[in-house]
């Protein structure tokens, strides 16, 4: 199975340890970072979504028209829109970019901020609203003829779209959410299933749950997982640094309620969503788990999202990662912490590693299967 390595793309600069600086949209920073990602032999980038951020159709527009072959993950949030103009809009970005489009499927974990944009269904009705969705951007994009829909949160007569996507098929939709509702939904309806930075153990647990649900369907999703990344020299200064970011992260306080990144409100203290429960368990396991996945940034932020870092020398964090590809996850959404010289140190010392780890795994498990 073919490794694919993403890294994320913000409009601005910000991350835990730095104050978000410069405007909202900085075309600078957008077009330097995509850039610097494919010099860096990513194969693409997450554009991620909030309730207070700019518009990142137009973020992927921008980095698209300053790069080649980088391929462009767009979260995408259902609900706010008709699906059938997202499906419009998403098929015309896919041809903006010359095929490199990818949909990342968020439905929300906290009602606090789905409640920002006017969004006041509760969880397990937001994924159902999902569903219907997603079902409806398939028959949009593969549909030649028009056609109506009476479901219970969408209703229409004779949608159709004279331009369908230009990759065959449809755009590939990955999806986010690990609830029961979430696993659901991703058995029906998703090509790739993402998960946060979980311990081997949980990650397992969890990609097996998204196969059974899937395998009566006849799908067969692959998986990515979501983690960070801290080098360095040695392994006594990655874990330096890793203590100090975790000591800057309480510093900076992106997530407190003076920060006005994430809209101004801080995670709940009993955590709405299951993908962050399942990192709290698993905070409550210890401040380092598997060898290297680190904790403390989680249990500094509460773990909102992809908080978790593997932590070490470009080898050893490539040798962690790859335990991850071993148990079937093929893809790879990595950051660190400093956005002006993540993407450069990874292509220069984690990437190559990553490549050829993965290349010798599989030219392994084809022998093992011959």
């Amino acid at each position: 199975m073919p490794i694919e390595l993403y890294g994320t793309l913000y409009p601005r600069l910000f991350s835990e340890v730095i104050p978000a600086e410069g405007p909202a949209f900085d075309t600078a920073h957008i077009e330097q970072r995509a850039e610097e990602h494919e010099a860096a032999d990513f194969d693409g980038v997450l554009l991620p979504h909030n309730s207070g951020w700019a518009d990142n159709i137009l973020t992927t527009a921008r980095a698209a028209g300053v790069t080649k072959r980088l391929k462009f993950l767009l979260a995408h949030r259902p609900g706010f829109i008709s699906p059938t103009l997202a499906a419009r809009k998403l098929a015309t970005l896919d041809h903006y970019t010359g095929g490199r489009l990818r949909v990342h499927i968020i439905t929300g974990g906290r009602n606090a901020e789905q409640r920002r944009d006017g969004d006041y269904l509760e969880h397990d009705d937001r994924y159902a609203r999902t569903d219907e969705y997603l079902e409806i951007l398939r028959n949009v994009w593969t549909k030649r003829e028009p056609f109506s829909h009476h479901g219970t949160h969408y209703r229409f007569e004779n949608a159709f779209s004279e331009l369908k996507p230009l990759q065959a098929g449809g755009i590939p939709i990955s999806f986010g959410g690990a609830s029961a509702p979430a696993i659901d939904v991703a058995a029906r309806r998703a090509d790739i299933f993402a998960l946060w930075g979980e311990s081997l153990d949980g990650a397992r647990e969890l990609t097996d749950s998204v196969r059974a649900a899937a395998r009566p369907l006849g799908r067969r999703p692959t998986f990515s997982i979501s983690i960070r990344v801290i080098l360095g020299a040695t392994e006594d200064e990655a874990w330096q640094r890793a203590r100090e970011i975790e000591h800057k992260t309480r510093e900076v306080g992106l997530w407190s309620p003076a920060s006005r990144v994430f809209g101004g409100h801080t995670p709940p203290a009993s955590a709405e969503n299951e993908g962050s429960r399942r990192l709290l368990r698993q905070v409550a396991q210890g401040d380092v788990l598997d060898q290297r996945l680190f904790m403390g940034v989680a249990k500094a932020t509460n773990a909102p999202g992809n908080t978790t870092a593997i932590v070490g020398t470009a080898p050893q964090v490539a040798e962690s990662l790859l335990e991850y590809y071993r148990a079937g996850i093929s893809g790879f959404l990595f950051r660190g912490f400093d956005p002006r010289s993540d993407a450069v140190e990874f292509g220069r010392e984690l990437i190559p590693l990553l490549r050829e780890g993965a290349r010798q795994i599989d030219v392994q498990q084809q022998g093992h299967a011959a």
